[in-house]
């Protein structure tokens, strides 16, 4: 799955919405702290080798803006820190860049996946009650793993970089909890081609601890876990899934 056949489909897009629900201009800005759990495999290839990653905090921090020009979708840009740190007593030759590195040595990796999200979408529903949101995301992954360890003569640090644009359906919703300042919510964006599959998801809890015409301020909490099965992007495989708590601040002018 090379980069330029990831990016043709986003010539499949989506049809228009029946309803644009915006009529102000509204802008969102916000900031979570994610207390990560890493597990998987990569390879240059497709022999994908198995490493114990740490426990990660990362961050992701995000802009979006909505209108009221009808047809026009809305847009959203994410950040996300993805870089994780990992090792393994190789049980098997493992080649990764030039050299193969050395069976029962131990092999240490820093793997930075991290990326954009580029997503436009259109509002179906939008009140205090439900928000409905549906669009694509475009994440603009653009990464590097690096693995060092012992060709059995040295030590020896192989950086490989690869670089993707895939596009992504993407789906939100948040539903108000009646009589509260409280609203539970869901944010996901899934890919599954051939062998590869990127699935990125969150679900939690909003509180609106601010509430008045100049701006609202809203604390999030909740899960999130993302699958990136990549097959030989620029010849980089990965299976890995990162998971757990986030927390985060969301501002609304």
């Amino acid at each position: 799955m090379k980069k330029h056949l990831l990016a043709a489909l986003v010539a499949t897009g989506l049809t228009a919405p029946l309803v644009q629900a915006d009529t102000i201009l509204g802008v969102y800005a916000g900031i979570e702290g994610w207390q990560s759990q890493t597990t998987g495999s990569f390879a240059q290839g497709n022999n994908l080798e198995t490493f114990d990653f740490e426990d990660e905090t990362l961050t992701s921090f995000y802009v979006a803006l909505e209108h009221p020009i009808p047809l026009v979708p809305n847009i959203k840009i994410k950040h996300n820190e993805l870089e994780v740190v990992g090792s393994t007593t190789l049980t098997e030759g493992f080649k990764f860049g030039d050299t193969v590195f050395q069976v029962n040595s131990e092999a240490g990796t820093v793997s930075d996946l991290s990326h954009n999200d580029y997503v436009l979408y259109y509002e179906i529903f939008d009140n205090d009650l439900l928000s409905i949101d549906l669009g694509f995301n475009i994440k603009d992954i653009d990464g590097s793993i690096s693995v060092s360890g012992t060709d059995g003569v040295a030590t020896i640090t192989e950086e490989e970089s690869f670089s993707a644009y895939v596009p992504l359906g993407y789906a939100a919703a948040e539903v108000g909890i009646p009589m509260t300042d409280f609203s539970v919510f869901f944010e996901g964006s899934l890919l599954a081609i051939d062998d590869s599959k990127i699935q990125d998801f969150q679900v939690g809890v909003a509180w609106e601890v601010i509430d008045n015409m100049a701006v609202d301020v809203a604390v999030k909490f909740g899960y999130r876990s993302l699958v990136m099965e990549l097959d030989d992007v620029d010849d980089i495989s990965t299976d890995l899934e990162v998971k757990g708590p986030f927390m985060g601040v969301q501002v609304h002018f």
